[in-house]
């Protein structure tokens, strides 16, 4: 059994982590998970170099409540990401990630993204270019493979040139990307997970640090899979059902048991929902990622459709979700 105590160090660190998705892994989803888990990484969603440098919005806001969080930057100048970089750590993130993973036609068009691995050179340049303006830690996460070239020697290329510029810190999700015939969605799903190739890569590289990501759904796989590497990444599941988040403190970094009930869990989200709303949010925009937290639950679906129906209207407020969650019992 793999000795699950914490060990306070930058490896535990990073034991568990969420993951950054576009649309979802917002400031507010991460105020939400941040209730369930004190340790677990916490990724933004992907942000650009030019919506950074050019935009007009503050894309680096976070919430000192939120920490550790982790910025993921898409991007493939290495003077513009080494900008962000110096940006990014000035506002406090514990980690900067280099995506090189993402299929969309959005980041090929860029050039960011998994069409990235076919220029590990120039992964490695952005990196050392970042770790020149910063002392946290600059990350890479990356798919096993892209189109035909799915080669485990592929994949090495790439870790071997990122861990020569001093990178040690790797997140793999454990499918190839196809860069053309299929949507970001099915890339999620359609192409097959390889958990040995990555277990295989740690076992070759034992210097490194080596995450998996991909398909993963309970703490119990999460178990596993860190007998045979550093740390875990998960996806969809964790938005889909988060209350699963509860068990990590426990299970994964072997700290107290988590003692909040669902409906205190969401209640415990009021304070954080009225100020921000008197600044100007949007309810639904922060209520909408508390969906899934009765998953599997008697009244789930009536809480869900009640929050999901009158939650986006103009007048909503905190008296939609203390509706919602009469609808669950406790």
């Amino acid at each position: 059994m793999t000795d699950l105590s914490p060990k306070n160090t930058m490896s535990d660190f990073r034991r568990f982590s969420v993951a950054p998705m576009l649309d979802w892994t917002d400031r507010h989803c991460r105020t939400f998970h941040r209730k369930l888990t004190k340790h677990a990484v916490l990724y933004t969603e992907m942000v650009t170099t030019g919506a950074i440098i050019f935009g007009k919005g503050d894309y680096l806001s976070f919430g000192e409540h939120e920490m550790p969080v982790a910025l993921q930057l898409g991007g493939s100048d290495p003077k513009a990401l080494a900008e962000c970089a110096k940006r990014a750590a000035a506002h406090g993130y514990s980690e900067i990630n280099l995506n090189v993973g993402c299929p969309s036609d959005r980041v090929q068009n860029g050039r960011f993204g998994a069409c990235l691995m076919a220029e590990p050179k120039l992964v490695a340049e952005c990196v050392a270019a970042m770790q020149a303006e910063v002392s946290i830690p600059v990350t890479v996460k990356t798919r096993i493979g892209i189109d035909e070239q799915d080669s485990y020697e592929f994949l090495t290329q790439l870790i071997e040139d990122c861990h020569k510029v001093g990178c040690d810190d790797v997140i793999i999700h454990a499918r190839k990307a196809w860069l053309k015939g299929l949507s970001p969605k099915e890339n999620r799903e359609i192409p097959p997970l390889d958990y040995p190739r990555v277990y295989q890569l740690k076992k070759d590289y034992p210097q490194l640090h080596v995450s998996i990501n991909g398909g993963i759904k309970t703490i119990e796989e999460c178990q596993h899979h860190l007998q045979f590497v550093d740390g875990v990444m998960i996806g969809r599941e964790a938005y889909a059902n988060p209350f699963m988040l509860s068990q990590v403190d426990e299970l994964i970094y072997g700290d107290a048991p988590f003692t909040m009930t669902k409906h205190e869990v969401v209640r415990s989200m009021y304070d954080y929902i009225e100020t921000q709303m008197t600044q100007g949010s949007n309810f639904w925009h922060i209520a909408r990622h508390m969906l899934g937290i009765f998953q599997n639950q008697q009244g789930a679906r009536l809480f869900r459709r009640h929050l999901s129906e009158n939650g986006h209207k103009k007048t909503a407020d905190l008296s939609v979700l203390e509706a919602a969650l009469a609808l669950v019992p406790e």
